[in-house]
């Protein structure tokens, strides 16, 4: 499979873009790599990265992974949802500057109406974090924000 640029994959843009590169991707897993640099976005006054960071790291790497997909087969890059961790696990409280993060997902999980499991790592020396991320994507993220906006109003 191709390994694209982050920009062409994700729906973020910019500094939201937390992650530097897809190191790998096939079949139903991506590794993505995050080089901790002391201005980054979120980085502590110490030049650290917060280790509740790694959940959002988890995260573009599972939406680096469709992006990749969808590019793959020539469709566009689609809004996905975060919909809840499990078991969050980190050895440290914090990613050091200069720490290179290998940030993976695997889909164990979806069904046709877009939910998706995946399981997740951050690796480097010395540093361990794991999770299990439920994740949907719309069919139509339009027309989902539209539903919900109705459903709102009815409250």
């Amino acid at each position: 499979m191709t390994t694209w640029p982050l920009v062409d994959v994700v729906p973020h843009a910019g500094d939201m873009i937390l992650l530097d590169s897809i190191e790998h991707v096939e079949g139903e897993r991506i590794v993505c790599v995050k080089t901790v640099q002391p201005d980054g976005l979120f980085v502590d006054a110490d030049g650290s990265l917060p280790a509740w960071v790694g959940v959002e790291l988890m995260a573009q790497s599972i939406a680096a992974w469709a992006g990749c997909h969808a590019r793959e087969v020539h469709e566009p890059v689609q809004l996905g949802f975060l919909l809840g961790t499990r078991q969050y696990a980190c050895n440290v409280e914090a990613f050091p500057t200069g720490s290179r993060l290998l940030v993976e997902a695997e889909r164990s999980f979806h069904d046709e109406h877009g939910m998706g499991v995946f399981t997740c790592r951050i690796d480097a020396p010395g540093i361990h974090a794991e999770a299990r991320l439920t994740v949907y994507r719309p069919r139509d993220a339009d027309a989902f924000f539209e539903q919900i906006a109705g459903e709102a109003t009815h409250v």
